[in-house]
């Protein structure tokens, strides 16, 4: 852990540096493979949609020996459609059966009570429409569409197109991995799932628009010099930034955690299952993109641009020419600049930056 704050504190003062613009094709490639085996897994597999969304009843039931698979088999044998079942902290079950018919409910729980061997007035049943879920569903969409195209005029706005496009990549890339472990494990999609889809998303943005910010001021005056390219400049601003990421990042996913795993799986709160999955996984893949595919990807975007390719052009140029006269390959931070650089990008190199030496003061009088 000392080793691991050391490192932490050595790249927050910009002492190391390590190149995630430069090996972006390695992370884009890890990228495109989750994102295929998501979409995968979604189309082999599909949503389990909960029955706000479907229509269908939930029933629970009073306290019992029967396991869940046990009840479920019961509620498919009731019903004739398939359901789920699980067990709760307090040793109730909860079954959903959706695309039912709501008038059948009173049939299916003496069914359920038979087979439960319990009074069909103590099982509780929540019916919902199938009007009703369609309307919940829309709303759903609708709100996850505005919220993309908000976001996409604002960073237009505040920083400029694509670094937009970026961040919107970003998020339809956390979006599709976020559903496809949905569809791989078969938990519920409930309103509660798309509220944690909601609040991941914005949360990806915050590490994403903190980068962006660095970028913005970085880039002010960069082709004013022949120190760094854009992707070099950009790598500078994320490493930065890494640090914060990362702890940032871990203290949210700590009680995320603890809801996942804890509190739906060892105490069988089922109903926590269904927001705190979409927060963990989302958690985790918006920080991942806002490192390995927000950034890489503005970089990419600026370097098209005939300005950013006419400075990385000096850039290998200079570099060349002190190569071949012997010296080295970038100019230490407290070298003076040349009257071509521009004081805000000087010394934006990648790797480790020397101090200037202190003055022998006090030993000559």
């Amino acid at each position: 852990m000392s080793k691991l704050g050391t490192l932490g504190a050595r790249l927050y003062r910009g002492e190391v540096g390590y190149d995630f613009v430069g090996k972006r094709k390695i992370w884009y490639g890890i990228s495109i493979l989750i994102t295929i085996t998501a979409i995968v897994g979604l189309a082999v597999r599909g949503l389990t949609m909960g029955i706000e969304f479907e229509g269908g009843a939930a029933f629970t039931t009073p306290k019992t020996s029967m396991s869940a698979a046990q009840a479920e088999s019961a509620a498919e044998a009731a019903s004739g459609h398939d359901a789920i079942a699980q067990k709760l902290g307090d040793g109730t079950i909860r079954i959903t059966i959706g695309g039912i018919d709501t008038g059948k409910s009173d049939q299916i729980k003496k069914e359920l009570a038979k087979d439960l061997k319990v009074d069909a007035n103590t099982i509780n049943a929540d019916l919902v429409g199938p009007s009703w879920g369609e309307t919940i569903a829309k709303k759903a969409w609708t709100g996850l569409i505005v919220f993309m195209i908000l976001v996409v005029i604002y960073l237009a706005i505040a920083f400029e197109w694509r670094m937009a496009l970026a961040a919107l990549v970003a998020l339809i890339h956390d979006l599709t991995i976020t559903v496809g472990i949905y569809a791989l494990v078969g938990f519920e999609v409930t309103p509660g799932t798309v509220i944690g889809l909601l609040t991941i998303l914005g949360y990806s943005l915050y590490d994403t628009v903190v980068v962006f910010d660095g970028l913005k001021e970085g880039q002010k005056g960069i082709t004013k010099q022949t120190r760094v390219t854009y992707s070099e400049m950009a790598n500078k601003s994320l490493n930065g930034t890494l640090v914060r990421s990362i702890n940032t990042t871990v203290v949210a996913l700590l009680p995320v955690a603890g809801l996942l795993f804890i509190g739906g799986g060892v105490l069988g709160a089922g109903m926590l299952n269904d927001i705190s999955l979409s927060l963990f996984v989302g958690l985790a893949a918006g920080a991942y993109s806002s490192i390995f595919i927000a950034t890489p990807l503005v970089a990419d975007l600026k370097e098209t641009m005939p300005e950013m390719k006419a400075l990385k052009k000096r850039v290998l140029a200079k570099r060349a020419a002190a190569a071949a006269k012997g010296e080295t390959e970038e100019p230490q931070d407290d070298s003076p600049l040349d009257e071509d650089d521009d004081p805000q990008t000087a010394g934006a190199v990648v790797g480790q930056r020397r101090q200037p030496s202190r003055n022998n003061r006090g030993k000559r009088r």
